[in-house]
C-alpha cells in the first residue's frame, strides 16, 4: 500500500487531505474541518496529489474521492480566506491572486477529469460550490440519500469558478444548468439521480462502501479499453473553462462581491454556506 502525505486513516497529519493506493485503487480522502473548504492549503495539497496521480495512474484502474467529515463532501471555496486576502491587498493584486488560484485549481481538476482511469466521487451531505465542481470532474457520482447539491455563488455576486458550468453543460441539459445556476437552490440526491447527475443512491453513510464495490467491479475490465472509451465520451471543454475564469475575475472586481463576502464572513450561522 502506498500512502500520500504521511497521513494514515484515522490518524491524520494537519494536512487537509491524504491519499492511499492499494490494489489498483487510489483513494483521496478530504478531512479538513468544518466541511473541507478549498483554500490555499487545500489547493497546495491537491496539486501534490495531481502530481502523484500522474505517476500512479498507469498502475491504477480507479480513483475514489470522498470526505471523512460528517457534515458533507465539501462546502466549496474557503470564502473567509478569500475575503481576508482581498482586504489585505490592493484591488489589482487581489484580482491577480484570484486568477492565479483559479488557474491552478483548474489545472488540478482538468487532470482528474482527463485521467485514464475511472474516477468516482462518493458524496454525502453538503456538496456545494467548489465541492460540487470537484465531484463533477469525476466520471461517476455515488451519493448517499442525505447528499445535497448546490451552486450558491449567485448570492455572492459570482458564478461557479472551478469549472462547474462547462462540466454541467457537458453532462446535462442547459435547463438544469440554468436552474442550479440562477436560482441557487439545492437538489437532493433523488432529484440529482432523476436528472442524470448521480449514477447511484445508497443509504446514509454507505457511499464510500458502494464506491469501493464499484471499483472492484471495474477491475474486471480491460484498462486500455476503458481509457479509450472515456476519452471518446468525455471531452474536456477547455475553451469554456477559460471563459469561465475570465467571467469570474470580471465579476470579482465588482463592489457587490465584496459586500456578499463580508456578509458571509460576518454571519453568525453555524453553517453560513447553506442556502
Amino acid at each position: 500500500m502506498h500512502e500520500g502525505n504521511a497521513a494514515s486513516k484515522g490518524q491524520h497529519s494537519e494536512s487537509p487531505l491524504s491519499w492511499t493506493f492499494t490494489g489498483g485503487v487510489i483513494e483521496l480522502a478530504l478531512h479538513r474541518a468544518p466541511c473541507n473548504e478549498l483554500g490555499s492549503a487545500s489547493l497546495a495539497e491537491l496539486e501534490k496529489f495531481a502530481t502523484a496521480l500522474q505517476l500512479m495512474q498507469s498502475d491504477a484502474h480507479a480513483l475514489i474521492i470522498y470526505s471523512e467529515i460528517k457534515t458533507g463532501f465539501c462546502a466549496g471555496a474557503d470564502l473567509r480566506e478569500l475575503y481576508q486576502r482581498s482586504q489585505a491587498m490592493e484591488k489589482t493584486e487581489a484580482a491577480k491572486g484570484v486568477r492565479d488560484f483559479l488557474e491552478r485549481i483548474h489545472r488540478v481538476l482538468n487532470l482528474i477529469d482527463a485521467a485514464p482511469l475511472t474516477t468516482i466521487a462518493a458524496v454525502h451531505g453538503v456538496t456545494f460550490g467548489g465541492g460540487f465542481e470537484l465531484a463533477l470532474a469525476c466520471d461517476l457520482m455515488i451519493a448517499d440519500k442525505m447528499a445535497r447539491f448546490c451552486f450558491p455563488e449567485l448570492r455572492l455576486g459570482l458564478i461557479p469558478g472551478f469549472g462547474g458550468i462547462p462540466r454541467l453543460k457537458r453532462d446535462l441539459g442547459n435547463a438544469v444548468v440554468r436552474d442550479l445556476l440562477l436560482t441557487g437552490r439545492s437538489f437532493n440526491a433523488t432529484k440529482a439521480q432523476q436528472i442524470g447527475l448521480v449514477s447511484q443512491i445508497v443509504g446514509e453513510g454507505e457511499a464510500l462502501q458502494a464506491a469501493r464495490g464499484m471499483a472492484a467491479q471495474l477491475r474486471k475490465f480491460d484498462r486500455a479499453t476503458a481509457a479509450a472509451a472515456k476519452k471518446f465520451i468525455k471531452p474536456i471543454p477547455h475553451e469554456e473553462l477559460r471563459r469561465e475564469i475570465d467571467m469570474f475575475c470580471e465579476l470579482f472586481a465588482r463592489p457587490a462581491v465584496e459586500a456578499g463576502l463580508r456578509k458571509f464572513v460576518e454571519s453568525t450561522d453555524a453553517q453560513p454556506y447553506l442556502p
